[in-house]
């Protein structure tokens, strides 16, 4: 693609969780948008894991191929507004309502920044991961789009072997891939399953 073809380039504001989920959706839509990924997670807990997502989402782009045009936004780190908005949901399991109002807050301020900053299309990686509603991503992306008055684009980026092709990307590029997504009510439904699948091992 020469200058003038990438400058007539739809702009894109991607937001993504992590360099494994980005992988293959930056692969996919490189050549479509000028993209700019967004990383905006105040659903992680710890900083340390914050700042090694975000590291490995720098390492990455500095090294895919398909990604030497791809510009990175850090949202900063700010668990609290997850928290804030988890309240009276601590108890919910993974899946539930609780990650259907994480999804919006994130996807909200992704919406919200694509549209101050003269972006014309928004979208998230979230729907990549299989344990991941992409029905209720693209119901919140729709609403957004009305409510921001800019283009949402849908996505169930999973399937057509999606997910299966960011693992690869995840291999090939020794990505740091995590068993939860960053709060720390996934993180202990994770160390119950790990805790259980230990037992089970010992079982005769």
């Amino acid at each position: 693609m020469d200058k003038n073809e990438r400058k007539n380039t739809p702009k894109l504001l991607l937001h993504v969780c992590c360099a494994p989920c980005s992988s293959h959706v930056l692969e996919l839509l490189e050549n479509e948008f000028n993209i700019t990924v967004f990383f905006y997670n105040p659903n992680i807990t710890y900083e340390y894991e914050y700042k090694k997502r975000l590291e490995e989402l720098y390492r990455f782009i500095s090294e895919a191929p398909f990604t030497s045009k791809v510009q990175i936004l850090d949202g900063g780190y700010e668990p609290n507004l997850f928290f804030d908005i988890a309240r009276g949901m601590e108890d919910e399991p993974e899946r539930g309502g609780r990650c259907y109002e994480c999804y919006k807050l994130r996807m909200r301020a992704t919406a919200k920044l694509a549209k101050s900053q003269g972006y014309n299309i928004f979208t998230t990686s979230l729907s990549i991961s299989p344990h991941k509603n992409a029905t209720w991503i693209n119901d919140i992306g729709f609403d957004l789009s009305k409510e921001f008055e800019i283009d949402y684009l849908y996505s169930d980026f999973k399937k057509k072997n999606g997910y299966a092709r960011s693992i690869e990307l995840s291999r090939e590029f020794n990505l740091y891939r995590q068993d939860y997504c960053g709060c720390i009510f996934s993180k202990k439904e994770a160390e119950k399953r790990r805790d259980k699948n230990l037992e089970n091992n010992y079982k005769i």
